[in-house]
């Protein structure tokens, strides 16, 4: 019997390797702590800043990356498809303070399986990370209203296109640098692109989305959650 018991353990299913993708180095000390502490989980590394963090999720391979949609440069709604391009096996949460109904549709659109609320009670944590690695979708209670519902094909209420959705990826980096006071020049210098361009992509931008000023565009972009109030 004993013997069986031990068999029976050795089989059990390896640890969930988790990458953690937040630009605050105290909360991925915290996210970290907390998983830690449980067996079935193991942070394999962590990283601030999007682009090398895409290329050590691209060597590692986690099974499920945790990442905060509120980072700006690249928006994090535009590292889904990164991730889903790359490393199509790697399951996403999305840890934020946001629970704007368009942000959640907007993410569990782009690829991310489940979706977490920084209020939520912190063992919720792992237990969004190991239903999502089974293959369950995974929406925090504070934030699954019927529009989310909606969005996997459940009888919640049909979800409302934003303007947020019909904007391109780089139509969206230029709306968080815009909304913070940039500049053409400088919008062109960040995302590494003609002034021209620059200057084109925010009349896209502002016809897009009705906004004829830089205050309309940051009034826009806190509504819509891409930047803090």
């Amino acid at each position: 019997m004993g013997i069986e018991a031990r068999g029976e353990q050795s089989r059990t299913v390896s640890p969930v390797r988790v990458f953690l993708l937040d630009d605050q180095a105290i909360i991925r000390a915290a996210l970290r702590s907390l998983l830690d502490e449980r067996a079935d989980i193991e942070v394999v590394g962590d990283c601030g800043e999007p682009r090398l963090a895409l290329e050590e999720i691209q060597r590692l391979r986690p099974d499920v990356l945790v990442l905060d949609i509120a980072m700006s440069e690249p928006s994090r709604l535009d590292v889904l498809p990164m991730v889903r391009k790359s490393v199509p096996r790697t399951r996403v949460v999305m840890l934020t303070h946001h629970d704007y109904a368009t942000l959640v549709h907007c993410a569990l659109k782009g690829g991310a399986e489940g979706y977490l609320s920084k209020d939520s009670d912190p063992a919720e944590l792992a237990v969004a990370i190991l239903s999502v690695q089974r293959g369950d979708p995974y929406v925090s209670r504070p934030v699954a209203r019927p529009p989310v519902n909606g969005t996997r094909g459940g009888n919640g209420a049909q979800h409302s296109p934003s303007r947020l959705e019909e904007l391109t990826p780089r139509e969206r980096e230029v709306l968080q640098l815009l909304a913070v006071g940039k500049s053409n020049k400088e919008v062109a210098s960040a995302l590494d692109i003609s002034v021209g361009t620059a200057k084109k992509h925010r009349e896209n931008l502002q016809r897009k989305v009705s906004c004829g000023s830089p205050a309309e565009l940051a009034r826009f972009a806190i509504r819509e959650g891409l930047l803090q109030a």
